[in-house]
């Protein structure tokens, strides 16, 4: 059973950076675009950036020279490293892996960012 669980969250100043780790298991890593998605309160859930299986990557024009995403197929891994951090950027941060046939969701890390 697919499993992809979030980690890295947490309380920062404005300015600050965080990295977000999602860690995939039950599925065959390489083969899946992997997502980082966030959702604040009230809010829709909007893509924040998207690597897929070949490393190409896609970037929310809020977050364009600011996050960068990468994965470690060996290791089933995807990071985002998030710098000069806003308050804007507060939400819950969700990992998402998808394929043409399947998708799945992690549970979600929470990012606040104080002004």
């Amino acid at each position: 059973q697919a499993q992809l669980v979030e980690s890295g969250g947490g309380l920062v100043q404005a300015g600050g950076s965080l990295r977000l780790s999602c860690a995939a298991s039950g599925v065959t890593f390489s083969l899946y675009t992997m997502g980082w998605y966030r959702q604040a309160p009230g809010k829709q859930r909007d893509m924040v950036a998207t690597i897929g299986p070949g490393s190409t990557t896609n970037y929310a024009e809020s977050v364009k020279g600011r996050f960068t995403i990468s994965r470690d197929n060996a290791k089933n891994t995807v990071f985002l490293q998030m710098t000069n951090l806003n308050p804007e950027d507060t939400a819950i941060y969700y990992c998402r892996a998808s394929s043409q046939f399947r998708t799945y969701w992690g549970q979600g890390t929470q990012v606040t960012v104080s002004s």
